[in-house]
């Protein structure tokens, strides 16, 4: 097995933290359970002593005398001469201390370890590569499988969200919003797996539909929730950057090439901001609306007004970097597509009770004005569909691009209309896709890593059954759903031991910590290779 680049300063940071984690959880996990089997072999008396002692809090001296099998060390003067309480108290608080972190030590382990696996994948030569065919039969068959095999796993979504009994379920609500980036995050994946470039400008509807929801999510939250603490803050940055994060550094790879990523970031930190400013006067429709007003202000000013924007961005040019130059360029492309349609979600996010009243009103109509309406609804929707895929997206690439910032919100607005048109369709959500869209983000990363592989010019399909490509995709997406789905968890098993709710004072600490060791295994990894660098040349 070969490797495809030098080893970076961050990569070896990232092994020098990693070893000393494994080394803890391991000690942890057989110290645990040697204390456990030593605890069943103590006689019957010593157990009845022992039952109702809590693991955590047994004395030193106990433990001592645990661990030397019933024989008391402190009691004998040889042993005081062979054991010194001081290193016994140290190595006991030591093991206490590791054992208590034992799942968060264990969630590191694992989640290093995945790491690893994208490494090998990504980096080395242990897999072989198939060449992208895309055959639109092909492709077209397999989504539609998948989607049979999803429609199995439907559910109705419970009244959950609504106090009143008898109240018809909201639209848009939390399952139906998963069961969309579900369905759409499996095509996407498919449009890079089998290089669909046909279908480019449905995806970049697809793109601009996750920042609606980012916009419709975060406004949703903290204009109900009204929670705008640093710890709730840290928590959502902590979601969206933590993998990437490690991707970049044990990849060797750049933030914009998950690009997605800080987009998110990006309008995350726009709608957090406006909405913290003077947020006791959010209750205040007019409020809102200049907040809102506002929002379309700067974005008008940042992307429209030439100049403006390498103006704000140059500072940030270190995150930017691409393989493009200037690297600015990629940024400017990539956020100027979904400029505005964050702010559209928002403002879906302000009127969806009113939306949410309407419907209600609605269904407690007579059934034939009910039915007129919702007829003229659906064939406002339809004819409004065909002549944006007439008229828009059937357009070329670039000239498609100039018009999808101010058209992307046909499609999206189309879709809510239709599938929520009815009780019945509201209630009804895919169970299936609901787990993929939970897991959105990290199948989005990792394709890139455990799917397809990149040859420097191209990207080409990874081959774990060489011969086979049909087989191949089975294993590999078995593969790549479960890292994703286990990765997902172990994000946020981290994020609460990290960023606990509601204390501020702990959450400090461990960003200055992390900080100090993160700087810390740079510099001793960065000193490491210039040295071997100088010792080679020498």
């Amino acid at each position: 097995m070969e490797i495809a680049e030098p080893i970076t300063p961050g990569q070896l940071s990232f092994l020098l933290g990693f070893i000393p984690v494994l080394v803890w959880w391991i000690y942890a996990e057989v110290s645990i359970h040697i204390r456990e089997r030593l605890h069943r072999d103590l006689p019957r008396d010593s157990e009845n002593n022992l039952a109702n002692v809590d693991v955590g809090t047994i004395s030193e001296d106990a433990e001592v005398h645990l661990l030397a099998g019933g024989r008391s060390l402190a009691s004998s003067s040889k042993g005081r001469q062979q054991v010194s309480p001081n290193i016994v108290s140290c190595c006991w608080t030591r093991r206490i201390s590791l054992e208590n972190q034992l799942t968060t030590l264990r969630a590191m382990s694992e989640f290093g370890s995945f790491l690893i696996f994208c490494y090998i994948c990504y980096c080395t030569d242990l897999f072989g590569e198939f060449k992208q065919v895309y055959n639109r039969d092909i492709f077209l068959f397999l989504y539609i499988l998948f989607i049979i095999l999803a429609s199995t796993t439907s559910s109705k979504v419970e009244h959950e969200d609504t106090p009143v009994a008898g109240k018809s379920i909201l639209y848009l609500n939390r399952n139906q919003t998963e069961e969309w980036k579900g369905w759409m995050q499996v095509l996407f994946v498919m449009y890079h797996y089998f290089g669909a470039e046909e279908i480019t400008n449905i995806i970049r509807v697809f793109v601009a539909a996750y920042v609606w929801m980012t916009g419709f999510g975060n406004f949703s939250y903290y204009y109900v929730r009204k929670d705008f603490s640093i710890v709730r803050f840290s928590q959502m940055m902590w979601r969206i950057n933590l993998l990437v994060a490690f991707c970049c550094i044990v990849l060797d790879k750049h933030y914009m090439d998950y690009y997605i990523c800080p987009m998110h970031t990006f309008f995350t930190l726009m709608v957090y901001g406006f909405l913290r400013f003077m947020n006791k006067y959010n209750e205040l429709g007019s409020v809102i609306a200049a907040k809102i007003f506002a929002c379309l202000l700067v974005i008008v000013l940042i992307y429209e007004v030439p100049g403006v924007f390498d103006v704000v961005w140059s500072p940030f040019d270190f995150l930017l970097e691409t393989s493009y130059d200037p690297p600015i360029d990629e940024w400017r492309f990539r956020s100027g597509l979904d400029r505005y349609i964050w702010i559209v979600g928002m403002i879906y996010a302000y009127y969806h009770p009113t939306v949410e009243r309407w419907l209600q009103k609605l269904e407690e109509t007579g059934t034939k004005l009910r039915v007129s309406i919702k007829a003229a609804i659906v064939t406002v929707c339809l004819v409004a569909a065909y002549l944006w895929y007439e008229y828009v997206c059937k357009l070329d690439g670039d000239t498609y691009n100039k018009y999808h910032p101010y058209t992307s919100w046909i499609p999206i607005s189309i879709y809510i209309c239709l599938r929520n048109i009815t009780q019945q369709f509201r209630s009804c959500t895919l169970t299936l896709l609901i787990w993929l869209g939970k897991i959105t983000l990290e199948t989005y990363i990792l394709q890139f890593h455990i799917l397809l592989s990149w040859n420097g010019m191209s990207w080409n399909i990874l081959s774990v059954i060489p011969n086979y490509p049909m087989v191949n995709l089975i294993l590999t997406t078995a593969i790549h759903l479960t890292v994703s789905h286990r990765i997902f968890l172990l994000t946020n098993k981290l994020k609460l031991a990290f960023l606990p709710t509601g204390d501020k004072v702990r959450l400090v600490r461990n960003v200055i910590s992390a900080a100090a060791i993160s700087l810390s295994l740079y510099a001793l990894s960065w000193l490491l290779l210039h040295l071997s660098k100088m010792l080679a040349a020498s």
